[in-house]
């Protein structure tokens, strides 16, 4: 949500104050970050703790289904920030170790740790994940009313390696091999499917820094199934540019 003051916004301070904003400046669509419950804000609502709730930062559920009441009254879609490629590594407030266990949700050992994020990795291969995700999708579209999602990080979800460490060039090589998690390619495919199941005119966006092939294919091409791609290398390398070219 939005900041004032280094202050939280709200739901309903943003619902009131920021939407007619957003709908004078002729937008139509809007994305939000940091919804799911999450344990720091330093986050940025990137280690989730919660899935199922809203971040408490800012309201109750119903504070939420009002903004979401509001936006559409104002013709304005709701597009939430979607973190299912790796969840919060905290044990006595998140789902890790759930069961006592380091493979309840995840792999065992390191394949089920992000080194670059501290945090968990879910196994897509097992059954109770893949229907833990899924229900966490249809628990957004049928009770919140949200008219599509950002799936966060899908690179990490696509590869065994995550990324971490390894450049993409474009060589088919580097998509279709030994280092592609299938697992986490077919729950993708699944989420698609299930989301516009639910709500045909739905919007799916995966936030993907390789240039995979076929992202935004539909499932019955043969592809991922996403509406959109968010190529993230791209802002990426204007982040680099500002920062470590001269002016001139």
């Amino acid at each position: 949500m939005a900041q004032e003051d280094g202050k939280v916004s709200s739901y309903r301070e943003y619902a009131e104050h920021i939407l007619p904003k957003v709908k004078l400046a002729g937008y139509n669509v809007i994305q939000l970050m940091a919804i799911q419950e999450h344990s720091y804000y330093g986050s940025f609502g990137y280690h989730v703790t919660g899935f199922f709730g809203v971040s408490s930062r800012s309201g109750t559920p119903d504070d939420f289904k009002y903004l979401v009441d509001k936006a559409h009254s104002m013709g304005i879609r709701i597009i939430i920030d979607l973190v299912h490629s790796h969840a919060s590594n905290n044990v006595f407030d998140g789902i890790n170790k759930f069961d006592g266990t380091d493979h309840s949700f995840s792999h065992a050992g390191a394949r089920g740790y992000h080194s670059g994020w501290d945090s968990m990795l879910f196994d897509y291969s097992k059954y109770e994940v893949k229907r833990f995700l899924l229900s966490n999708l249809a628990w957004f579209l049928d009770e919140y009313k949200v008219d599509g999602f950002r799936f966060d990080a899908v690179t990490s979800i696509l590869y065994n390696h995550h990324g971490i460490g390894f450049g993409f060039t474009g060589n088919y090589n580097e998509y279709f091999g030994m280092q592609t998690d299938l697992d986490g390619i077919v729950y993708l495919m699944l989420a698609n499917t299930l989301i516009h199941k639910i709500r045909p005119h739905a919007i799916t966006i995966g936030e993907d820094v390789s240039g995979f092939p076929t992202l935004c294919r539909s499932i019955r091409d043969g592809g991922v199934g996403f509406d959109f791609r968010l190529a993230m290398f791209l802002p990426d390398m204007w982040i680099k540019i500002l920062k470590e070219s001269e002016d001139e």
